[in-house]
């Protein structure tokens, strides 16, 4: 969807890098997610570590019940850009976390059993209304890349059930399980039963359970009806209980796109290097750490097309290195690339180093109007460090 959205505007307009963020194809995921949530009773939080560009939130919190946050920042942005219920989460907890995360969230999820029995009664004294929830650990796998999967052996997230105790539970009202990653509803189905397994016992005692994060909803091929099978079902089996799940990608995938300029042509025997504007490293690090391919309107895999270009970032890092695409004619210095995709992990993780540019940020409305949202310059750099 982004690609047909890309193609409505004059990329000359744009100051590159920039990201571009399309209000049509947020509404039409939305309209999928609300859908999900109507047949199924789930209440559908966005999952601020994926996107957290606070200009588009009053869109979406006309269909989304709230936020989830992995941590004081997030949580407060949560509390004050977009309403809603307000839900926490992340691996360690300081005393200062819990005095800034408790007062504004709704639910507060603890990592372990030691840090819900150290600062468990702080949180609810801080705030009486607060439902804390434990996370657990189902151990089952489903995500393939070790770097994204919580339930790999060792991991830090979530309580196994070896070690789940039952006699702290006073004053827990919700468990959370998180597994997927880019999943379908039949890896949710799998992980749900093996945390109903480990886990089922304690579920009379809980108010609510948080199905996690990862759920491709909006992809065009997830099977929609599927998850809300799974999750009536689970509901007849569980009627007291409210489900909540967390998606990030689900709400704006495809919704965005980076647009960046060649800056230099060079060869290197038989490689041929494009250097632009953006920076693997900078402004889509999981191409590096994933590590993925992103998709460029108009190019193909090395080799596809007539001329093929490695395709590099501006920072000193030699693995700055986006990869190898082909195109059919040559590129020039000038030329502008369309990387789609990029709303979701992308914009959260942009940095600094190098003291490269962060890309401007664009808001494309469904009436066809461009919206400069936010150009970063000097201070932004300068004032992260001291």
């Amino acid at each position: 969807m982004d690609h047909l959205c890309a193609r409505k505007i004059d990329l000359n307009t744009l100051h590159t890098p920039a990201f571009v963020v399309f209000e049509e194809v947020l509404e039409n995921n939305l309209a999928v997610l609300e859908k999900v949530m109507e047949r199924s009773g789930a209440r559908i939080l966005l999952a601020l570590k994926a996107f957290a560009m606070h200009h588009c939130f009053p869109l979406l919190n006309q269909t989304l019940k709230g936020t989830c946050g992995s941590g004081p920042h997030e949580v407060r942005l949560g509390r004050e850009m977009f309403g809603g219920e307000v839900h926490g989460f992340a691996a360690g907890y300081s005393e200062e976390d819990i005095r800034e995360m408790a007062p504004v969230c709704d639910h507060l999820v603890f990592n372990s059993i030691s840090l819900w029995k150290r600062f468990g009664s702080l949180a609810k004294q801080l705030n009486p209304s607060l439902e804390c929830g434990l996370r657990c650990n189902p151990e089952h796998v489903e995500t393939e890349v070790p770097i994204y999967d919580p339930c790999g052996p060792g991991s830090r997230l979530g309580i196994i059930a070896e070690e789940f105790d039952e006699t702290a539970l006073e004053g827990v009202s919700g468990l959370h399980f998180h597994t997927l990653c880019q999943m379908g509803a039949d890896a949710l189905e799998r992980t749900l039963f093996h945390f109903e397994k480990n886990f089922g016992r304690y579920l009379p005692r809980m108010h609510w359970v948080n199905f996690g994060g990862g759920h491709h909803i909006t992809r065009p091929d997830y099977d929609a009806e599927h998850l809300i099978r799974i999750i009536t079902d689970f509901r007849a089996r569980h009627p007291h209980l409210t489900v909540y799940l967390e998606p990030g990608e689900a709400v704006a995938l495809n919704a965005g796109i980076l647009v960046a300029s060649v800056l230099d042509l060079t060869r290197n025997r038989d490689t041929r290097n494009a250097v632009l504007d953006t920076s693997a490293t900078c402004h889509m690090p999981d191409v590096l750490e994933m590590p993925y391919r992103p998709q460029i309107i108009g190019a193909g895999q090395p080799g596809e097309k007539a001329h093929t270009y490695r395709l590099g970032g501006l920072s000193c890092l030699a693995g700055d290195v986006i990869g190898d695409y082909s195109f059919d004619k040559p590129l020039a210095v000038g030329d502008r690339l369309v990387f789609l995709d990029m709303a979701i992990y992308s914009m959260v993780k942009t940095n600094t180093f190098n003291g490269v540019k962060l890309p401007s940020i664009y808001y494309g409305r469904r009436d066809g109007t461009l919206e400069l949202v936010k150009k970063f310059g000097y201070e932004d750099f300068k004032n992260r460090l001291s």
